[in-house]
C-alpha cells in the first residue's frame, strides 16, 4: 500500500482492489456494465480503459482472458498491482497505452467480447480548464464516442460482441456510430436514478456484422427507491442480501 490508497472489498470471489483516495476509485456504472455481458463461452476480452482494472477483476471467472489497456500511467500501474493482489496475473494482462492507437497494441480482430466504460460528456469550447481530477474521466479529453466505437471494431472478429454503458442523452449519437462501423445494436437497457425520473444511463450490447430488427428492449434498471436505497435489482447486482 502506498500513501492516500486503500484496499476495498469487491464482493465477488474474494476479490479486493486498491484504489486511491479523491482520484481513481471506480463507480457504479463500471459494476453495472460488468454484469451486464452475457459469457455463454469462454471468451477472449479486451477491456478498453481499464481505469484500476475493476472490470477484469469482475469478469475474470466468466472468460478465457482479459487484455485492459489503460491510458493514464498511474492507474495502469494500480490495475497491474490488482492483477497481482487477487492471483490473476496468468487472466489478466494490463497494457499501457492510447487505445486511439490500437494498432499498435493488438491484432486486428482477436477479440470474442470488448467492454468499455468510456468518457460520457463531450468537451465545449471553452470548458477544459473547469474539470480536474476525477472529472476528466468523464469528459471526452482523451477519448471520443468516436475513438471508442473505431477501437472496438478494430479490436473484434465478426460476430463478435461490444458492450458499453454510455450517456442516455447520446443514445442517437451512439447509433449512428455503431452503423457506420458495421454494429447492429443486439439489448439494450435504460437506467434510472428514480422512478418517476429521466433514464441517465444505457446499457448496450451491439454485434459486428449482426442482422437488424433483432434488438432486444430490456427491463428498466432502477438505481434508487424513494429513500434512497438501492432497489433490489441493484443489491442482486452487488451481491448484497434483500430483505422483504
Amino acid at each position: 500500500m502506498r500513501q492516500g490508497e486503500r484496499i476495498d472489498d469487491l464482493m465477488k470471489s474474494g476479490r479486493k482492489i486498491i484504489q486511491r483516495d479523491k482520484e481513481f476509485c471506480f463507480a457504479m456504472d463500471s459494476v453495472l456494465i460488468a454484469h451486464f455481458p452475457i459469457f455463454k463461452r469462454r471468451l477472449k476480452v479486451l477491456d478498453l480503459g481499464t481505469g484500476t482494472g475493476v472490470i477484469p477483476l469482475l469478469i475474470a471467472d466468466e472468460v478465457e482472458k482479459i487484455c485492459a489497456i489503460e491510458l493514464n500511467g498511474e492507474m495502469a500501474e494500480i490495475a497491474r498491482r490488482n492483477v497481482q493482489l487477487n492471483n490473476l496475473s496468468e487472466k489478466i494482462s494490463v497494457v499501457e497505452g492510447d487505445y486511439r492507437r490500437i494498432r499498435d497494441f493488438f491484432c486486428a480482430e482477436s477479440f470474442d467480447l470488448v467492454v468499455a466504460n468510456p468518457p460520457y460528456y463531450p468537451v465545449k469550447a471553452g470548458e477544459a480548464n473547469k474539470f480536474v481530477g476525477v472529472a476528466n474521466a468523464r469528459h471526452e479529453f482523451t477519448a471520443t464516442l468516436e475513438d471508442v466505437v473505431t477501437a472496438a471494431r478494430f479490436a473484434l472478429k465478426f460476430h463478435g460482441s461490444f458492450c458499453m454503458i454510455h450517456s442516455a442523452a447520446r443514445l442517437t449519437e451512439i447509433v449512428d456510430a455503431l452503423h457506420r462501423h458495421q454494429f447492429e445494436m443486439k439489448r439494450l437497457q435504460m437506467i434510472y436514478p428514480k422512478k418517476n425520473r429521466d433514464a441517465n444511463l444505457i446499457m448496450l450490447e451491439a454485434t459486428v456484422g449482426g442482422n437488424a430488427g433483432s434488438l432486444k428492449i430490456l427491463p428498466p434498471l432502477v438505481i434508487h427507491n424513494d429513500d434512497g436505497s438501492y432497489t433490489d435489482d441493484v443489491k442482486k447486482i452487488y451481491g448484497l442480501s434483500i430483505t422483504y
